[in-house]
């Protein structure tokens, strides 16, 4: 197949890039400035910039739709949250490529953490005890309701501006720097001990194609991940099967765990690619993106998952890491750079490595306050929080009003 994969700056959308080529599948990929990473791998058949799917939405759309007429692209795979503004424009993009992922409504849903919960609630899935804030009022009652708490924003990501009391990040955003309103809402729960798990999921029409469980083992100031290890998934795999079924979900679903001892609970989902498709081979990425999609690609029986021990990094980000840790983590630091899989050995790929390693690098070397404000630049023309968006439709207008009550 022809495949277009967007917001090629991920770290990630490089692995879809190369794991798709891989099987045997052409592959494109977009972003929004000339210099993403992805973009200059040699795997691609093309790459081409777009306008922001944030500030040019209608023109950003139409560029991917007139790409996908240009080239014969029959699947679009979003990395990121342009996920939501292609979905707007789904009728019009379909009339030339499948779409991968969830109607838009469906993608507010999830995406939007106070909506979350409560789908979570319903379905009785695990998940720490919250309250939804719009108010700087409400949040100080909020905060006094447990001895430790952690709050976001309804529609933050990648921890960047968690608020907690507790645990390695307390005090990094204080409740008197937050305030919560109407239309900028945060979730505010109660802390629970335990270490995270992730997952990543890709899904058909409600059924799970194929399913990565994982923890980091080595992370960027208690947030951003660096090495990922697959771990026994089978936990997991029943929440993303039931939320799959519930939703009629289509696209990929990643969900965020806290392992408390006694079970899981469930934090928050992410509609779209996240590290855990590191850690699958090209055949089956392929197998579970394409499934049903692809003629020569059936739907499983049952869904593939990633066995238990698999072990993978960001080389780069392990490297870059050196120059931001204490020295008693230098020889263990060293030991993985030798040891461990890297995401980037064996492909033989350097450009996107290049441009990846020197940016890290830079930012490894500021203080979490200045890595939070660049990853917020870094996201911000790709990414939705809970805005309207230009050429929505009136069901999708009336669903995001829904969302914010």
């Amino acid at each position: 197949m022809r495949v277009l994969v967007t917001s090629a700056r991920m770290p990630f959308a490089l692995s879809v890039i190369r794991q798709l080529a891989q099987a045997g599948h052409e592959v494109h990929s977009s972003d929004t400035y000339e210099s993403a990473p992805g973009s200059h791998s040699r795997y691609l058949k093309g790459h081409f910039v777009t306008a922001s799917p944030r500030d040019e939405t209608e023109t950003f759309a139409a560029q991917v739709r007139d790409c996908c007429a240009e080239h014969g692209i029959e699947l679009i795979v979003p990395t990121w949250e342009e996920a939501f503004y292609l979905s707007t424009a789904r009728e019009s993009i379909e009339q030339v490529a499948k779409l991968y992922t969830a109607r838009f409504e469906t993608l507010a849903q999830v995406h939007d953490k106070d909506s979350f919960e409560q789908l979570v609630e319903r379905l009785g899935i695990r998940a720490p005890v919250g309250v939804t804030v719009r108010s700087d009022a409400e949040l100080r009652k909020a905060v006094g309701r447990w001895p430790h708490y952690f709050g976001r924003g309804v529609y933050s990501r990648g921890g960047v501006t968690l608020m907690t009391n507790h645990g390695p990040l307390a005090g990094r955003v204080k409740p008197e720097d937050v305030h919560p309103t109407p239309d900028a809402p945060w979730l505010v729960q109660e802390f629970v001990e335990g270490p995270m798990v992730c997952t990543y999921s890709t899904l058909h029409d409600g059924k799970v194609t194929a399913h990565s469980t994982y923890r980091a083992p080595r992370q960027f100031h208690h947030s951003t991940g660096v090495q990922f290890e697959s771990i026994d998934g089978a936990e997991t795999l029943a929440v993303v099967e039931r939320l799959g079924a519930e939703l009629g979900y289509t696209g990929q679903m990643s969900l965020d765990f806290v392992d408390t001892g006694d079970g899981l609970a469930i934090i928050e989902c992410n509609p779209r690619t996240t590290d855990g498709v590191l850690l699958m081979e090209g055949d089956e990425l392929a197998r579970g993106l394409l499934a049903g999609i692809d003629p020569s690609i059936p739907l499983p029986d049952e869904p593939f998952v990633v066995p238990p021990g698999r072990l993978i990094q960001l080389d780069f980000a392990v490297f870059g890491a050196l120059f931001s840790s204490g020295w008693k983590e230098i020889p263990g630091t060293i030991h993985d750079l030798v040891e461990v899989r890297g995401a980037d050995r064996g492909w033989h790929d350097q450009l996107p490595n290049l441009y990846s390693f020197l940016a890290f690098c830079h930012h490894e070397r500021l203080s979490l306050a200045e890595h939070q404000k660049l990853q917020v630049a870094m996201y911000e023309d790709v990414s939705w929080d809970g805005e309207p968006i230009a050429g929505m439709t009136a069901s999708q207008a009336v669903a995001l009003r829904r969302l914010h009550g």
